[in-house]
């Protein structure tokens, strides 16, 4: 299933289930997702597109993927390097990023496959986390650059965390139309440029290690959303560095999770 949350053209909030080829319309779900659900036979029209969950908590993985790292000319972790972005950065496919008037001028774009946990997880083994995970979703671990490096000395989160810097669907594709994530072809597009183009059979540590390792110090909460790193072509490694600038479109694509689109914006 292809789960949104929307509203209806005239306000109306509703999360619902597209069927066939229609993107505009979505079958109304009642009930708990991630408890007890039905996909009625209503239809409503989507006017706007949320993020797919309101998740209680944002997990993240730094240096994921083996030619990030090495484009970054950092080591390749012993273990995940995980960190937390605000769920405050949360918005949707079709929502605008916002450059901040607080001033970041190297804002950044990370194209990242999600993992949104179904149920509470704690001390989950690796051979039983498929039963913990919902599904999947398309993410954007927007970055401030120059906070994470050197206004915030190093510190992640701050700079991962201002408004919109968590674009987040379209859809929430549930696991059993996605067999393997850790084969997946994953890009990032930029005003129609390519820029990352990889796929997720890169990343160092897969989905099952990655929701095993964090649940052993923390439970994940059902919702959590769980970003598990970006692949290489991100802007600041480039020559000259390429960041979000205000009129731009950053695009993520994953193959058979979705395409989630952003523009993006200064504040006023």
């Amino acid at each position: 299933m292809k789960i949104v949350r929307f509203f209806t053209e005239d306000g109306r909030l509703f999360r619902g289930v597209i069927k066939g080829k229609r993107e505009d319309e979505a079958s109304v779900i009642e009930g708990d997702i991630f408890d007890r659900f039905e996909v009625t036979e209503r239809v409503e029209k989507i006017g706007k597109l949320l993020s797919p969950v309101e998740p209680p908590n944002i997990i993240a993985l730094g240096v994921n993927y083996g030619k990030h790292a090495g484009e970054t000319g950092v080591k390749k972790p012993e273990q995940p390097v995980i960190f937390i972005k605000g769920t405050n950065s949360v918005t949707g496919h079709g929502s605008d990023i916002i450059l901040p008037e607080a001033g970041p001028d190297e804002v950044d774009f990370e194209a990242e496959l999600a993992v949104v946990i179904g149920r509470d997880a704690k001390n989950v083994p690796p051979e039983e986390v498929d039963s913990y995970i919902f599904g999947y979703t398309c993410t954007n671990d927007v970055s401030a650059r120059d906070w994470q490096k050197h206004k915030q000395k190093k510190q992640w989160a701050r700079g991962k965390s201002f408004d919109t810097f968590c674009p987040m669907g379209p859809s929430l594709v549930t696991k059993d139309e996605v067999e393997d994530p850790d084969d997946l072809r994953i890009r990032s597009i930029l005003n129609g440029e390519i820029m990352q183009d990889s796929s997720t059979s890169d990343m160092l540590f897969d989905t099952k290690t990655i929701i095993s390792d964090i649940s052993r110090s923390m439970t994940l909460l059902k919702g959590t959303v769980v970003m598990t790193g970006t692949p290489d072509g991100v802007g600041f490694t480039r020559e000259p560095p390429v960041f979000l600038r205000e009129g731009d479109i950053i695009t993520v694509e994953i193959e058979k999770v979705g395409t989630l689109s952003n523009s993006v914006k200064r504040e006023m």
